[in-house]
């Protein structure tokens, strides 16, 4: 960590910022701090599951799916809320705050023993999630606006405390339960999570220094709100909710989504699921940097281009389909000689077929494991069998042999993994982008704009989940969520490109 903080150490003096080292510390500790909230955050992503598969504690999949969700939501709301607070009182004593706040949520649920505590416990604990909003106000008041694109992008890599749950949760719960011999041994987990919480906030209480906005004391809320007037906020927003929102929703929908398309084992699934979201965390940093060097907005253009390609190409869903193909017809009326695979004869007449290359099995012989070969592109092959038997009567046009063609997609496992895996790159690359426009636009507001963006994003990573639950249900495919992901970035990009065309034919160009 301390090596990426390296990149922002020629901050400097620059505009009465702090010194270089004392800046690169503030940055190490919020960052610190935001990864070990992201991953109390995301718990119950694990957690509820281990509960819902050894029936510990009675809950449905319709609640599990509400419990998936309930800490997220109190992330995303109060990112607003907790955003004009840092404004108006600096960084540090919130960020103290929410972690106490959380550090109480998270130990209560060790004493779980309904679906409604857990719930409740969900709600406190989730304010570990407008964490966000605290850090970005707070890292951007000490680094130089030229700086504060690669500051906020190394923040942003405590995203990855998702992936460290995913990865080490299952782990801890492994042993704490013995194996599954001492269930009751899952209530030790959210004690580790709280201590380590704890831990964290008294370090920040310790070496960490408030600084507030110049000038945020004197504004009412009224003026701290005013900025939620423009647009240009909820297209940030709408940016978010695609490239944060969805990541959040990926990280816990891709573990079902190998299991049921791919047929993996659980900790298979979760792997597979870690290099979506481990990367797209640790990334974040490079989109800082990048958005610095080539700007916010050169950036997001590419990531939202990259985002609709990399989603149409996933939307084929994985299939093996028989469908009528080319048939035979009689081009005369007569009486059927003789039928075989490769032929029909109607008197003197004969009538070839198209015959299936060996067993039309080998397409897709191999099922759904995970060893299931390296088959990229669909297989196809059709053939022709005769309707008709020896001696019967036809008349001109009668059909005398069906067509069928058999289709067969992989949907490659090693493929579609590459493709998500370069998805989550420039999701997390977007991420930055998206917050490096705020300090040149909201310069005086960045907790403010920041919240409200991080609300928006965060709801996305409620709502995305449930959409794409309905989605399956409706259509019976799981590739559907794909195919939303793809849309939203349509819209976000087509927003964002009308708006840049409108801008150029006013003066002066401002976006």
């Amino acid at each position: 960590m301390i090596s990426i903080i390296n990149l922002v150490e020629s901050a400097g003096h620059n505009r009465g910022m702090p010194d270089r080292a004392f800046a690169n510390r503030m940055l190490l500790l919020n960052t610190i701090a935001f990864t070990v909230c992201f991953a109390v955050w995301t718990m119950y992503g694990v957690l509820g599951a281990f509960l819902v598969d050894k029936q510990i504690i009675p809950i449905s999949k319709e609640q599990l799916g509400w419990l998936l969700g309930v800490p997220i939501l109190t992330g995303s709301i109060m990112r607003l809320p907790v955003g004009l607070l840092t404004d108006r009182f600096g960084g540090k004593p919130v960020y103290i705050g929410v972690m106490l706040l959380a550090t109480a949520g998270v130990a209560s649920v060790s004493f779980a023993n309904t679906f409604a505590h857990l719930v409740i416990s969900g709600l406190i604990f989730g304010m570990s999630g407008a964490a966000f909003a605290v850090g970005i106000a707070y890292t951007s008041v000490f680094f130089p606006k030229e700086k504060q694109g690669t500051a906020l992008g190394i923040f942003g890599v405590g995203n990855a405390g998702s992936a460290l749950t995913t990865l080490l949760a299952p782990l801890a719960l492994q042993r704490l339960t013995q194996e599954g011999s001492q269930l009751e041994g899952w209530r030790t987990l959210p004690l580790i999570y709280a201590a380590c919480l704890f831990g964290m906030t008294i370090l920040f209480a310790v070496f960490t220094k408030n600084r507030v906005t110049e000038g945020a004391s004197q504004k009412t809320l009224r003026t701290m709100l005013a900025p939620l007037k423009s647009v240009r906020v909820w297209r940030f927003g709408a940016y978010y909710f695609l490239v944060f929102g969805a990541f959040v929703a990926l990280a816990q929908w891709l573990v079902p989504y190998y299991l049921s398309v791919y047929g993996m084992s659980l900790a298979m699934a979760g792997l597979m699921a870690s290099i979506f979201s481990l990367p797209s965390g640790l990334i974040r940093a490079l989109g800082g940097w990048m958005s610095d060097k080539f700007g916010a907005r050169a950036t997001m253009y590419w990531v939202l281009v990259s985002c609709v390609v990399l989603f149409a190409l996933v939307v084929a869903p994985r299939m093996d389909i028989m469908s009528p193909g080319e048939g035979v017809l009689a081009d005369r009326a007569g009486t059927v000689t003789q039928v075989g695979q490769d032929r029909v004869q109607i008197d003197d007449k004969s009538y070839p077929l198209k015959t299936a290359r060996g067993s039309t099995q080998t397409l897709s012989s191999k099922g759904s494991s995970l060893s299931e070969g390296t088959i990229i592109f669909p297989r196809s092959q059709s053939w022709q069998e005769p309707v008709v038997q020896v001696g019967q009567k036809v008349k001109k046009r009668e059909l005398l042999a069906r067509g069928v063609t058999h289709v067969y997609f992989q949907a490659n496992v090693w493929v579609f993994t590459t493709i998500v895996f370069l998805a989550g790159i420039m999701m997390g690359i977007g991420k930055a982008a998206v917050y490096r426009h705020i300090p040149d636009y909201f310069p005086n507001d960045v907790g403010v704009v920041g919240g409200i963006v991080g609300v928006i994003g965060g709801l996305g990573g409620f709502v995305c989940p449930i959409l794409f639950g309905y989605l399956l249900k409706l259509t019976g495919l799981w590739t559907s969520c794909w195919l939303l992901l793809a849309l939203i970035s349509v819209v976000c990009l087509a927003w964002m490109h009308a708006t840049i065309l409108k801008m150029a034919k006013q003066a002066p160009a401002t976006e």
